[in-house]
């Protein structure tokens, strides 16, 4: 073979690819020093993360479990449960500590404690008053808690079969009074049946499964409809209610429906909710109306890497699917589970990330909803499963970004971890918005100022349904202007052809907010139509709120004590005649200080 004539290179060209240097930045930058930073490190190929985690930050993925072994009798723990007397133990904060340290907990009696008229959310009440509002309905099988089987009965699955439909308060009330006539009739025919023989007969008969109805995410916001059971439930402990201002999900900005507003289902015997982790982490509320009991299983949070690997081993989609976890299984992986009966009248709290299912067994109407304590725990899990949604390509229902700065607009942060946090993802989303202006004008591209109303929800990608904040890629699709994220928008035409780009801020007011975010200050409020206000209802008293710890009045206070708490008592008293003229935000600030005064003063 003569290598003279083969084609082989004997130089080497070098390719020049366009370097992008990370901008240097930290919360303890002004962001006007943020702004500096981006602008020596341009990212003109357009690559800019979107991530609230840093660059060299591995990406989320599920925990290992924890490495202590369990013995038998830890696999079935006992629930942790507290009993109430009256409304100052369910008000008491240390009923609050309590619930915010273990994995979920049953509040029994509260509704007693609290004299609460769960009537007002019974089905006669609820269908007197709006027989024909609408109600979601999944068709389940009929079966003990214990199983789960496939359509054919024979074989046990995790995956829970189930067909949705949509029907009225009305009929889905004719149907549980039907399911219980025929479960009475039954019953009466089983007494009936005095011989063991007789009843094997019976069971042979029985071909395929039995299916059921179970009523589910009824939305209860309308206070038009429902003003009676939203006011009954502001009895409750401010940290559980809808609506507080030590509760992340009251700054969203706009309804979430069943999160930051009521929700209600209504079961026949062996109606199952299947297991879950609640949307982006955030803790539930849920009061059993009765008159029937419901059993409840939850599993710690860091056990939920294992309880996904089990899903991927038993072919469910973990935050997709419907799937009932085999106790078998769950034992044989040796993973904790709580089990226990919640009775009418009792309240279940579930907190951060646990893993949590239930089923009825007996007739019963439930509400819930969720709640975001204002902790480091709560924030840092919802963000980190905000991210690792984004890996999976499924959307977060709850705008962290879009939350964050809500937050740092309303509310003042007194732990340093918390605030640090926050401040994190302010200055990861300032980053990204001023790159991407930068990029833009770099192109010679036009950005027209678009704001936000009040209550506008926050923007998502119609491709990859990841949040958009700040700035906003819009095209006409099918006749409807639909937003894109900057990557999605590229790969649609790279040099953006076609796409009306719109800014939701001026960059001046997300300056001011972030350089105004300060740990345990009180905060300036900058005019920022466009950061929402919390969220609150139209109901005169719902306003975003803080109950104050209950304290004793010493019994012989010092002249200066007097003083201090009449000078305290007329502040507050001369704030509270002007409460009417403020600003959503304004009351908000207002409360907080009177709660910290009362804390300051006990």
């Amino acid at each position: 073979m003569d290598l003279d004539h083969l084609d082989i290179p004997t130089t080497v060209d070098k390719v020049v690819h366009d370097t992008y240097n990370i901008p240097e930045i930290n919360i303890k930058m002004s962001a006007e020093e943020i702004v500096d930073a981006c602008a020596k490190c341009p990212a003109k190929a357009g690559r800019i993360s979107s991530s609230v985690f840093d660059e060299d930050d591995p990406p989320p993925s599920p925990p290992e479990r924890p490495s202590t072994r369990l013995v038998k009798e830890q696999l079935l723990p006992p629930t942790p449960s507290v009993y109430l007397e009256n409304k100052k133990d369910a008000c008491s904060p240390q009923l609050q500590d309590f619930c915010l340290q273990h994995p979920l907990t049953v509040v029994r009696g509260i509704a007693a404690a609290l004299k609460l008229d769960l009537g007002l959310f019974s089905t006669k009440q609820l269908v007197e008053t709006q027989p024909e509002h609408p109600v979601h309905v999944v068709s389940q099988y009929k079966q003990t808690s214990e199983e789960n089987f496939d359509a054919s009965g024979q074989n046990q699955v995790w995956h829970s079969y189930a067909e949705e439909s949509v029907t009225t308060l009305s009929s889905y009330a004719k149907y549980q009074v039907s399911s219980f006539q025929e479960a009475f009739a039954q019953e009466q025919d089983r007494s009936n049946s005095r011989t063991e023989e007789e009843m094997m007969g019976r069971n042979k008969k029985k071909k395929g499964m039995t299916m059921l109805k179970h009523g589910y995410n009824i939305d209860l916001s309308a206070e038009s409809k429902f003003r009676q059971q939203l006011q009954e439930i502001m009895k409750l402990p401010h940290w559980t209610k809808v609506v507080s201002a030590g509760n992340i999900l009251s700054h969203a900005g706009h309804q979430l429906l069943g999160m930051n507003t009521v929700k209600m289902s209504m079961k026949v015997p062996c109606a199952r909710t299947t297991a879950r982790q609640e949307h982006n982490n955030f803790c539930v509320v849920n009061i059993n109306i009765g008159p029937g009991d419901c059993e409840w299983f939850g599993v710690p949070e860091d056990y939920w890497g294992a309880m996904y690997e089990l899903c991927d081993r038993n072919g469910v989609n973990y935050l997709d699917g419907r799937w009932w976890p085999s106790m078998n299984d769950l034992t044989a992986a040796e993973i904790p589970v709580y089990r226990f009966l919640q009775k009418p009248g009792d309240l279940v709290w579930v907190n951060s990330g646990c893993i949590h299912w239930m089923q009825a067994s007996g007739w019963s109407n439930n509400i819930e909803w969720n709640v975001g304590p204002m902790t480091y725990k709560q924030y840092t899990l919802s963000l980190h499963r905000y991210e690792w949604n984004k890996l999976q390509q499924h959307k977060s229902k709850v705008a962290m970004i879009f939350l964050s700065w809500n937050l740092a607009k309303n509310v003042r942060i007194t732990e340093s971890k918390l605030f640090e946090a926050v401040k994190h993802t302010l200055m990861r989303t300032l980053r990204q918005v001023i790159l991407t202006l930068d990029y833009l004008k770099s192109r010679g591209l036009e950005v027209k100022f678009h704001g936000r109303n009040r209550n506008e929800p926050a923007h998502y990608c119609i491709q990859c349904e990841i949040e958009v904040f700040g700035v906003l890629f819009v095209r006409e699709q099918e006749k409807k202007h639909v937003i894109y994220c900057l990557d999605c928008a590229r790969r649609h035409n790279p040099d953006l052809k076609g796409f009306v780009i719109l800014e939701e801020y001026h960059l001046k007011e997300l300056k001011d907010v972030y350089n105004n975010f300060k740990l345990a200050s009180q905060n300036p409020l900058p005019s920022m139509g466009g950061l929402a206000r919390p969220y609150q209802s139209s109901m005169s008293h719902s306003t975003a709120q803080v109950t104050p710890l209950s304290r004793t009045t010493p019994t012989t206070p010092t002249t200066h004590s007097s003083l201090t708490h009449s000078m305290a008592s007329s502040m507050a008293s001369s704030m509270m005649s002007s409460l009417n003229q403020m600003t959503p935000q304004q009351q908000l600030v207002l409360q907080q200080a009177l709660q910290q005064q009362a804390m300051l003063n006990p």
